[in-house]
C-alpha cells in the first residue's frame, strides 16, 4: 500500500509540474540520464519532476508481470525480477534505459528474435496525455489508439507514469556459442534456420545477436539459458573486452545478470574512444565507472564544449561526421546492406541482432504497430554502428547519415531515432506513421503542447 501512495503522490507531482508549464514553452523531462544521441534546443522551463516515478511498483510470480513507474531504469528492474528466477522479455543493452523510454522509443536485444521489442510485452500503461489527463492505454478497450500508436512516438503523445509488463523464466547462466562465417550470406541462412527451428544443431536458443568486423568475418553469438556450468563463468567486467573474446573463444558463459549487461562495461566497443580498453588505463579506471552513462555524461560534455574537434582542427585534420545509428533491415537483403556499408562507410564493428515482431499466439498472430511499421512475419537484422567518419573534401556534415537513410529506404528497412534524422517532411510522415499519428495527436493533445514527432526526431526542438 505504501507504494501503491507513493506513487500517486508522484503522479500528483508531475500533474501539477505539467500544469506549471506556461503555455507555448516546450515540455521536457527533468532526468539526470539520457541514452539519445539528438543534440536538442536548450529548454526554457524547467523540465517534468519525474523524481518519484523511478521504481518497481511490484514483481508478480505467478502471473508473470511486472508493475513498473515510466522512469524506472532496466538495471533496476532486473534487479527486483532477478530473485524471483524472471527478467523482462526484452532487456536493451544499456543499463540506464527506462522502461518508460524503451517503450515510447525502441529497444531490441537478443531475445527480439521470439519476444520482438520492448513495448510488445506491455499489457497496459497509465498515461500522461497532452491534455494533462492520466489514462490507462490498453491492447483493447477506450484507449486502444494510444497504446498502438505510443510506440515510436517519443514523448510526443505522453508520458508513460506506469505499465505492466510480462515477464520470462530465466536460469543462472547463459551458455554461448560464438559461430564464425565468412560469408554473409550463410549467416544470413543461419539466422533464418535459429528462427524457424528456435534451435541450432539441435541446441536450443534462446538468445540470438552478432557483430561483423568485415564481410569475410562475422559472427552469430547463440545463447541458451542454463544452470549448469562447466568452470567459472566469464568475467568483461575486468580487464577482459566482451566484443574481443568472439574472436577467441568458440564458446563461453556467463552469469544471467552479466550476460544482460555484457554490452554495457565498454558501450559495445565505444569505450576504445575514452582510451579504456587500454591495459594499463582500464586497470586505473575504477569498474563502477565503466558504464554506458558514464561514457554518455563525456560525450555530452565533448557536444557541448568541442575539445577533440578544436584538436583536430589544430592538427590540420578534417571534421567528422557522427554516424550513430541503429537501423532495421529484411534478412533477405542484410549481405547487401553490409558490403555496401563495408564499402561506402567503413565502420567497423557493427552489432546484428535479428528480430521479428512478436508472435504471441503463434505464427500469424504478430501485429504491426503504426509509428514504426515493421511486417508482420518478417525476420529483420538490426545493424548498429556508432561512430564518426571524416568529411570528405566537398562534402557537407549530414551527407554520410544521408546516404545511410536512403539506403535503408531502398531495402525495405527502417531506422530507429534516437539520433539524428535528416528525412523530409513527406518522408518522414510515409514512413512513421504520419497520418496515425496526427489523429492520435489531436485526440490526446489537442492544443498541442507537445513538441511533435517530426520537430523531436528531426528539427532537434
Amino acid at each position: 500500500m505504501h507504494a501503491v501512495r507513493d506513487h500517486e503522490r508522484a503522479v500528483d507531482t508531475l500533474r501539477r509540474s505539467y500544469a506549471a508549464v506556461p503555455a507555448g514553452e516546450p515540455v521536457r523531462l527533468a532526468k539526470q540520464t539520457s541514452n539519445l544521441f539528438r543534440p536538442r534546443s536548450a529548454p526554457r522551463t524547467p523540465g517534468l519532476d519525474v523524481s518519484g516515478l523511478t521504481g518497481v511498483l511490484g514483481v508478480d510470480p505467478a502471473a508473470r508481470t511486472a508493475d513498473v513507474q515510466g522512469m524506472c531504469t532496466y538495471e533496476d528492474l532486473v534487479d527486483a525480477t532477478l530473485p524471483h528466477g524472471l527478467m523482462p522479455l526484452v532487456v536493451p543493452q544499456l543499463r540506464t534505459i527506462t522502461l518508460g523510454g524503451a517503450v515510447t522509443g525502441l529497444g531490441i536485444e537478443s531475445t527480439s528474435f521470439r519476444n520482438g521489442l520492448p513495448h510488445e510485452s506491455v499489457t497496459e500503461m497509465d498515461i500522461l496525455t497532452g491534455a494533462g489527463e492520466i489514462v490507462t492505454a490498453r491492447p483493447q478497450g477506450e484507449h486502444t489508439d494510444l497504446f498502438r500508436a505510443f510506440p515510436n512516438s517519443l514523448g510526443s503523445l505522453g508520458y508513460a507514469t506506469r505499465l505492466r509488463i510480462e515477464l520470462q523464466p530465466v536460469r543462472r547462466h547463459m551458455a554461448l556459442r560464438n559461430i564464425r562465417f565468412t560469408r554473409l550470406e550463410e549467416l544470413a541462412d543461419a539466422v533464418a534456420e535459429v528462427v524457424a527451428k528456435g534451435a541450432w544443431a539441435g541446441d536450443p536458443v534462446d538468445a540470438m545477436d552478432g557483430v561483423m568486423f568485415s564481410p569475410g568475418e562475422a559472427y552469430l553469438v547463440l545463447g541458451t539459458f542454463t544452470d549448469e556450468a562447466e568452470g567459472p563463468p566469464s568475467d568483461y567486467t575486468g580487464q577482459e573486452i566482451y566484443y574481443r573474446s568472439l574472436r577467441r573463444r568458440t564458446r563461453d558463459v556467463l552469469s544471467a545478470y552479466d550476460y544482460l549487461w555484457r554490452w554495457d562495461t565498454d558501450w559495445f566497443w565505444c569505450s576504445a574512444a575514452f582510451g579504456v580498453q587500454h591495459p594499463v588505463v582500464r586497470r586505473l579506471w575504477p569498474r563502477r565507472y565503466r558504464r554506458s552513462d558514464v561514457y554518455h555524461r563525456i560525450v555530452r560534455l565533448e557536444h557541448r564544449h568541442q575539445v577533440a574537434a578544436r584538436i583536430d582542427r589544430w592538427r590540420g585534420r578534417p571534421a567528422r561526421e557522427r554516424v550513430v545509428q541503429d537501423v532495421e533491415i529484411p534478412l533477405d537483403r542484410t549481405a547487401d546492406f553490409l558490403r555496401w556499408f563495408a564499402a561506402e562507410v567503413g565502420m567497423t564493428p557493427v552489432w546484428l541482432c535479428p528480430l521479428r515482431l512478436r508472435e504471441p499466439a503463434g505464427r500469424g498472430s504478430a501485429k504491426a504497430w503504426p509509428l514504426y511499421p515493421l511486417q508482420p512475419g518478417e525476420t529483420y537484422v538490426n545493424i548498429g554502428f556508432w561512430g564518426s567518419v571524416p568529411i570528405a573534401a566537398g562534402a557537407a556534415d549530414g551527407d554520410v547519415n544521408r546516404q545511410i537513410e536512403r539506403m535503408v529506404s531502398e531495402v525495405g528497412g527502417h531506422k530507429s531515432l534516437y539520433s539524428d534524422a535528416y528525412y523530409d517532411r513527406a518522408a518522414f510522415d510515409r514512413l512513421y506513421g504520419g497520418d496515425t499519428w496526427r489523429a492520435v495527436k489531436d485526440r490526446y493533445d489537442p492544443d498541442h503542447r507537445l513538441t511533435g514527432l517530426y520537430e523531436k526526431a528531426v528539427s532537434r526542438a
